[in-house]
C-alpha cells in the first residue's frame, strides 16, 4: 500500500496567516481527554532521518474531543498470540528503542533492566515485558479499536552518477533555497511544527510543487539519476532506499534528507476518484499497472501528490542494516513500525494484531514504534516495515489489512 514515510510538514499556504499573526498567540485547540502522564511520558522526538524519512514535525489538524479514552489498560492475558510470539525476534528492536529511551526517566528502569535478560530465553523476554510494561488497547476517538495497517520496504533502483542512456530521472539533494520556519520560538504551543518554503524578497513563499519542480529541475543539485521515473516516484513514498550504481557495481543508501513542505497526496486515491481503479483494488502493483496501461497521463498522476522528497547518499556498510527510522535507530524487518508520534510515544514497544496481505494468515507480534509516516495519522494506525528485497516488495504494496494495536507503557 501506498504511504509515505515520514510525517509532511505543513504547506507553507498558511505561513503568511501564521506569521501576520505574530503579534496575537494562535487560539487553543479543543480540549481532548489526555492519559496521566505516567502513562503517555513526553517523548522529545529527533528530526527523524530516515524511510520513514519526513520529519514527524507537521501542524496537525485540531483534535477532535474523544467520547471514549484513547488508551484502555488491559491484562497480557488479553493480547492475541501474545504467549506464541517468538519475542527473541523483538528484542535486538527493543534493544535500539533503548538505546533512545534510557534517557528518559519513564523509561529508564525498564532499559537497564535489559541488561539482566537472557537474550535467547523467550520466556524471560515475555517476563521482562510483563514485570515492567501495561497494555494500553488504543482507540479512534469514536471508541472504535480496529484500524488500516499498511506495510512498506526498502526498495532498490539502477542508478549512476551522470546522466546519460537510460538514466534520465534525478533524485534531488536539498536545494540551497530551501528554508525552514520553525514556530516553536514564537509560540511553544506548536512544538515540533515547521514550516517549509523560499524567500522571495523579505516574503516566505510556498516551495515549488512535483509540477513545477518538473517543469523547472534543479540544476546541480542531482545526487543520482536512475532509470525509472515511477519508481523513484515510489522511492520517495518509501523514504529511503538503494541505488546500484551503473558505473562502479557499488550500492549506496538513499535516505531521506528534506521535503518541500507541500502536503502528501494518495495518487491511488485519485485514480479511484477518477473511476480509473476500484477502491479495493488499489495497491503499489495496480498503480505501476495502470501506469504501464496509460504512459501518456503517467506525469498527470504523479502531479497529483504535490509532496517532493530530496535525499542524501550514505554508505552501506552492512547490507543486513535497514535504513534508519525517525527514532534515529535501524529499522528491524517485520518488527519495526511507523506510527502516528502524537498517539504513540515514539520507541515504545507496541502488540500488533492484523493479517497477512497475501495469506490471510494472523499476524500477531510484538513490534516497535520507530518510525513516522505523512499518511499514518489515528491511534489504531501502523505501517508494518517489511524490509528489503522482492518478497519485502510485493507484500508491502498489497499490505491494507485492518488490525488492533496495543501500546506498551512503562508502569
Amino acid at each position: 500500500m501506498q504511504t509515505i514515510r515520514r510525517s509532511v510538514p505543513a504547506s507553507l499556504s498558511v505561513v503568511a496567516l501564521l506569521l501576520a499573526a505574530c503579534g496575537t498567540p494562535p487560539p487553543a485547540p479543543p480540549a481532548r481527554p489526555q492519559p496521566a502522564p505516567s502513562q503517555r511520558p513526553d517523548i522529545v522526538m529527533p528530526p527523524p532521518v530516515g524511510p520513514v524519512g519526513i520529519p514527524a514535525d507537521a501542524p496537525q489538524p485540531p483534535p477532535v474531543a474523544a467520547s471514549v479514552p484513547p488508551l484502555t489498560p488491559v491484562s497480557f492475558d488479553t493480547l492475541p498470540g501474545w504467549q506464541q510470539d517468538d519475542l527473541r525476534q523483538a528484542w535486538p528492536a527493543y534493544l535500539a528503542s533503548c538505546r533512545v529511551l534510557a534517557k528518559k526517566p519513564q523509561w529508564s528502569a525498564p532499559c537497564a533492566a535489559t541488561a539482566t535478560v537472557d537474550a535467547g530465553d523467550s520466556g524471560a523476554i515475555r517476563r521482562h515485558f510483563e514485570t515492567y510494561f501495561v497494555p494500553q488497547q488504543m482507540r479512534m476517538p469514536d471508541g472504535a479499536d480496529t484500524g488500516l495497517i499498511t506495510g512498506y520496504y526498502e526498495p532498490m533502483l539502477r542508478g549512476a552518477r551522470k546522466r546519460g542512456g537510460a538514466f534520465q530521472t534525478p533524485l534531488y539533494r536539498v536545494p540551497d533555497d530551501l528554508i525552514t520556519v520553525d514556530l516553536a520560538a514564537a509560540y511553544p504551543t506548536l512544538k515540533n511544527m515547521r514550516l517549509r518554503g523560499r524567500l522571495v524578497g523579505k516574503t516566505v513563499v510556498p516551495y515549488s510543487t512535483r509540477a513545477e519542480i518538473e517543469r523547472a529541475p534543479l540544476s546541480g543539485k542531482e545526487l543520482v539519476w536512475v532509470d525509472d521515473p515511477v519508481e523513484a516516484f515510489f522511492l520517495e513514498v518509501q523514504g529511503s532506499g538503494r541505488v546500484r550504481i551503473d558505473e562502479s557495481g557499488e550500492t549506496v543508501r538513499i535516505a531521506f534528507a528534506d521535503q518541500n513542505g507541500h502536503p502528501y497526496k494518495v495518487i491511488g486515491r485519485w485514480l479511484v476518484e477518477q473511476g480509473q481503479l476500484p477502491a479495493d483494488g488499489v495497491s503499489a502493483q495496480s498503480i505501476k499497472a495502470w501506469i504501464a496501461a496509460n504512459p501518456q497521463r503517467r506525469q498527470e498522476l504523479l502531479n497529483v501528490n504535490p509532496s517532493y522528497i530530496f535525499f542524501r547518499e550514505e554508505r552501506l556498510p552492512d547490507p543486513n542494516i535497514g535504513p534508519k527510522g525517525a527514532l534515529g535507530v535501524p529499522l528491524t524487518p517485520e518488527r519495526s513500525v511507523a506510527v502516528d508520534p502524537t498517539q504513540v510515544p515514539l520507541g515504545a514497544p507496541l502488540f500488533l494484531s492484523t493479517t497477512h496481505p497475501t495469506t490471510s494468515a494472523p499476524i500477531q507480534r510484538l513490534m516497535m514504534a520507530q518510525d513516522t509516516g505523512g499518511a499514518i495519522r489515528g491511534a489504531v494506525r501502523a505501517d508494518f516495515f517489511f524490509g528489503f528485497g522482492g518478497n519485502a516488495a510485493e507484500y508491502a504494496g498489497r499490505m491494507k489489512q485492518r488490525g488492533n494495536v496495543w501500546v506498551l507503557l512503562p508502569r
